[in-house]
């Protein structure tokens, strides 16, 4: 997703991935590990004694992972989801989630899962938006609010999880040891468009009867024209079992 803001995205990662401070001979979860982009980083962490396992429901997604870490024998890919982790308990000494609470259905719940699987004195990574936080520069800023605020109550499960990561993990049982706040900035329409879903979210909210056609048009048209500006905010969390 942050494609776009290339800088920032690759920023908050090793930043996450740095406090997560994961060693040789562990074993390192990823809860929704797509594609299976950080798996290598993670293996190349526990070494040849440690393991990587990589959890998706999404079977391409899936058969991707295994495709990029076929060679590494330290990562295992398992299908499974998030509310019900296929992993023993009180096995995981690092675990992250990067990008997937905001989809699930209850992300309480997949902490609650993350604290059981998790052994006393594991560290965890949490990385979220707020889209409450989406800010798209045009002439026409009452359009771009109402398009913030569509994305926020009509597209994204659980738009403003980024806010409330810290709380929604001591409820869960972990103690907070830092809290980040960064803020990608998009200053390329076609990258923002493609990574934010400018157009395709706008033709919905057209759709929908959220924002008058004409103007929702004319607002998408001049986003292209002249010079570019988008952000939002991302909040890392990384708290202790």
């Amino acid at each position: 997703m942050l494609r776009a803001a290339a800088g920032a995205g690759r920023d908050y990662k090793r930043e996450l991935m740095d406090l997560l401070d994961v060693q040789p001979g562990q074993t390192a979860l990823d809860v929704g590990c797509g594609p299976g982009a950080d798996l290598p980083e993670l293996a190349e962490r526990v070494g040849v004694s440690g393991t990587v396992i990589g959890v998706d429901r999404d079977p391409a997604m899936l058969t991707e992972a295994r495709r990029r870490t076929r060679d590494l024998s330290a990562v295992e890919i398992r299908e499974g989801d998030a509310h019900c982790l296929p992993v023993m308990p009180g096995s995981v000494d690092r675990a992250k989630i990067d990008r997937v609470l905001m989809h699930v259905a209850e992300p309480v719940d997949v902490l609650a899962q993350l604290h059981s699987v998790t052994r006393p004195g594991a560290l965890i990574g949490l990385a979220e938006p707020d889209w409450d936080t989406l800010t798209v520069d045009a002439e026409d800023l009452g359009t771009s609010r109402a398009f913030t605020r569509y994305t926020t109550s009509e597209v994204v499960r659980h738009a403003t999880i980024g806010r409330s990561l810290a709380r929604h993990a001591e409820q869960a049982g972990f103690t907070v040891e830092t809290v980040i706040a960064t803020t990608p900035v998009f200053l390329d329409f076609q990258d923002a468009d493609h990574t934010l879903g400018l157009g395709r979210n706008m033709q919905q909210a057209i759709q929908d009867g959220h924002i008058d056609e004409e103007r929702g048009r004319r607002w998408f048209t001049s986003l292209s024209e002249g010079t570019f500006f988008a952000s939002f905010m991302l909040v890392s969390v990384v708290c202790s079992r």
